[in-house]
């Protein structure tokens, strides 16, 4: 065939063998500069962030559950005061009530108890927030979540009253709620004075318990903060990742600011290691240092650094985003308004290495046009086979169907890699010959460069991810086209190459844990974007396509690439087993109608494994009867009824005003329980709350989802909840009323799970449900 390569070396196996080292060299340095640095022990100098000193708070914090509402968080927050009165702050307590500011309007609220402690600037020109929750789910001793913020909080508290003091007002804010409905965060902003003050909010998270402290997440109009962001001592972020976030349904204390104009901020957490959040083993013990040392480093440098800046101007969004990625030891930023050039010079740069490559006689229209629209097929097939082989993991452990990700996920994360590679090389030995070798890495590349322009317009913080890999490459490519040598032609491309391996290899690696294997096409996606950004240095693994076709030589690499996916997977098979440390998670709840007297176990798991078939064993969907639970099917199963009494509802008289029609009832609901929550719902398709009124404040009055009005209350006080609504008729008013606690030790019929058993992170894991009909 006339088409030739790039680049057709002497000695290909070695020049290939030096080509990939070297790009795996900068892919190791890539991800490695992504990483968490060395914790510092307690004895580090004052002015520093001590992650060893930091611990000991954690464990403090995290040696007990310690949810909203409990005891156990009642001596957190005491500890909290303490420790801030012990560095000459003055804390407060708010006590309020919260409403759900989140992106969904849940009908959320609580009584919560923030803790505020102000260190005064010296010059002041505004207020820097720093926040974390000091508040654990139902389930979970909450270490990491959220005592890794709240632990970094006080250590960066300590570090700034021992030295020089600020210029501005640094605001120390310890959320209660969060887990239960982001309600503490929500008090702040809407019922504090300080709240209602324009701040540059920073916000200190954990989903996980290892891994870098990655910002993910700003206020809009970014670029001046990104700018202050960048100096920091380890600053890991990608612009691609707000861009997510922005279209994910996950909230943090951070949205109830990001709702507010008088706010900007940044929002971070370190994320791998999922398979604990919100589980019995979120604990100190499970904790990686190195990922609170981050959390800590960057948290006392942004709070210097914004606590002498001058404010007025940050406290504003800038005119623009930024873009911004890690970068070879950098944090790399242009402006957004670069995105749509930078995106179109790619594609003009490509189209000029297509026609240049034609002039030389190694590609045509029609076969660059070919090569660009085969290059879909990788992208397609290993987002799928990704999905495939998580679905085989599921299907061969059930438990991992409740998990983001295996507890022990780097043999897996490794097979999903190999699984890329092995079906890029088979992709490319199967098409080189037939359509060429330069028209299938131009078409690569044009695949690269539109993608760019539809990231530009979809999601613009992204772009970059394939935009700058497709300019370079093209680039690298016209000048392999001139240099007169192949050596140099080969080094030419590598460049151009290495490029591409920097911008996404930390990507790819940054994504494993941000959505898990359980959403493992999306690493793998771009892990394959890169392969064809590096298609022209994979060349000299193959027999030059002019010479005959010698098919074991040709699959030898595709088939290295699958006997190592295939053994890194079987290897993370027998690493990643249950044991007593790393149990399979289940999820079990009790369900008690008082109007039936009838009571049913509740799973919410995919596919309820062997202890859990034990308890449920049909399909029934309770949503009606139990609006706290979601909708559609869920595995229940009988069970005895308890001796537990249902939440009372107490009308207070003198209710029967309105005018127009409508009419005001109060009525106040009690628990006779401990509960964690008290709720409350009309009947479905019922819209005649008009208003509705929770311990003075006001609730939604309609939850579209669920289709009829509903609030859940949380840490409600010992005498109940006041409840008051206006509806639009006299007609009786039909409420459920459900209450809510914690544990199912004590239920007829439960027995304890075995060692190698354990429980799922949810809202809903051990919860005991007691409901009752009445009219209001």
């Amino acid at each position: 065939m006339s088409d030739r390569s790039f680049a057709a070396p002497p000695r290909r196996p070695l020049v290939a063998a030096a080509a990939v080292a070297v790009l795996a060299l900068l892919a190791f340095l890539g991800i490695a500069d992504v990483q968490p640095p060395s914790p510092r022990p307690a004895s580090a100098p004052a002015g520093d962030f001590s992650a060893g000193r930091a611990f000991t708070h954690v464990q403090r914090i995290g040696q007990e559950v310690h949810v909203t509402g409990s005891p156990a968080n009642d001596r957190v927050r005491e500890y909290l005061v303490e420790t801030l009165t012990g560095l000459g702050l003055r804390p407060e307590v708010q006590d309020a009530v919260g409403v759900n500011a989140g992106k969904f309007g849940d009908g959320g609220m609580a009584h919560v108890r923030n803790v505020v402690a102000v260190l005064p600037g010296s010059a002041s020109t505004g207020q820097v927030v720093l926040m974390a929750h000091y508040d654990s789910v139902q389930v979970s001793f909450g270490a990491n979540d959220d005592g890794a913020g709240t632990s970094t909080l006080l250590e960066v508290a300590r570090a700034l009253t021992t030295g020089e003091r600020p210029r501005n007002d640094v605001v120390f804010l310890f959320t209660d709620a969060e887990e239960a409905c982001l309600c503490g965060a929500e008090a702040f902003v809407s019922r504090h004075p300080l709240g209602q003050k324009p701040s540059v909010v920073l916000n200190f998270e954990a989903r996980g318990s290892s891994g870098p402290a990655v910002m993910f997440q700003t206020s809009v109009g970014n670029a001046d903060l990104i700018d202050v962001y960048a100096r920091t001592p380890h600053p890991v972020g990608t612009s691609l990742a707000v861009e997510v976030y922005r279209l994910l349904s996950n909230d943090t204390d951070f949205t109830p600011f990001l709702g507010q104009s008088r706010f900007t901020g940044l929002n971070t957490a370190y994320i791998d290691g999922s398979s604990v959040y919100h589980s019995p083993f979120d604990r100190p013990s499970t904790m990686n240092r190195s990922s609170l040392q981050h959390h800590g480093d960057n948290a006392l440098a942004l709070a210097r650094a914004f606590g002498g800046a001058d404010l007025p101007p940050l406290m504003k969004p800038a005119s623009g985003d930024a873009v911004y990625f890690p970068f070879a030891g950098f944090l790399l930023r242009y402006p957004s308004a670069l995105t749509w050039p930078i995106a179109a010079l790619a594609l003009v740069a490509v189209a000029a290495l297509a026609f240049l490559a034609r002039r030389r006689g190694l590609t045509s229209l029609p076969r660059t046009l070919a090569g660009l629209g085969l290059a879909l097929v990788p992208v397609i097939v290993v987002a799928v086979a990704a999905q495939l082989l998580w679905a085989l993991l599921v299907a061969i452990r059930p438990g991992y169907g409740e998990l983001l990700d295996p507890a022990r996920p780097t043999w897996f994360r490794f097979g999903v890699v190999a699984l890329t590679a092995s079906v890029l090389l088979a992709w490319y030995a199967l098409s080189r010959r037939r359509l060429g070798p330069v028209p299938l890495a131009t078409g690569g590349l044009a695949l690269l460069a539109l993608l760019g322009l539809v990231f530009a317009a979809a999601i613009p913080g992204g772009s970059y991810l394939v935009a700058i890999p497709a300019l370079v490459g093209a680039l690298a490519g016209i000048g392999a086209l001139y240099v007169p040598h192949h050596v140099l032609k080969v080094a030419v491309l590598t460049a151009g190459a290495g490029v591409a391996t920097l911008i996404l290899a930390p990507t790819v690696a940054l994504f494993f844990p941000a959505l898990g294997l359980a959403t493992g096409a999306a690493p793998a996606l771009f892990a394959m974007l890169l392969g064809l950004a590096v298609l022209p240095v994979l060349e000299p693994l193959f027999r030059p396509a002019g010479e005959p076709r010698h098919r074991l030589l040709g699959s030898a690499p595709a088939a290295a690439a699958l006997v190592l996916a295939l053994v890194c997977t079987t290897v993370g098979m027998v690493v990643d087993r249950w044991d007593a440390g790393h149990p399979e998670p289940t999820h079990l709840m009790y369900a008690l109608d008082r109007d039936t007297n009838t009571a049913e176990w509740v799973s919410l798991e995919q596919s309820p494994g062997d202890w859990t078939s034990g308890y449920v064993r049909n399909q029934q969907s309770l949503n009606r009867q139990f609006p706290v639970l979601p909708e559609g099917m869920l595995s229940v199963g009988p069970a005895q009824a308890a001796d537990l009494p249902a939440p009372v509802v107490t009308t207070i008289p003198d209710t029967g005003g309105g005018s127009g029609g409508q009419r005001t009832v109060r009525f106040r609901i009690e628990s006779e329980r401990t509960v964690r929550f008290i709720s409350f719902y009309g009947d479905v398709g019922d819209h005649r709350v008009v208003k509705a009124t929770v311990e003075g404040r006001d609730a939604v009055t309609y939850l579209t989802d669920q289709n009829r009005f509903g609030v859940v209350f949380h840490a409600p006080p010992a005498d109940g909840i006041e409840v008051e609504l206006v509806l639009s008729d006299s007609a009786p008013f039909t409420l459920r009323v459900v209450d809510g606690s914690d544990g199912l030790t004590a239920l007829p019929g439960f027995t304890p799970r075995p060692p190698k058993v354990g429980v799922f992170g949810s809202h809903s894991s051990e919860l005991v449900a007691v409901a009752k009909t009445t009219t209001v």
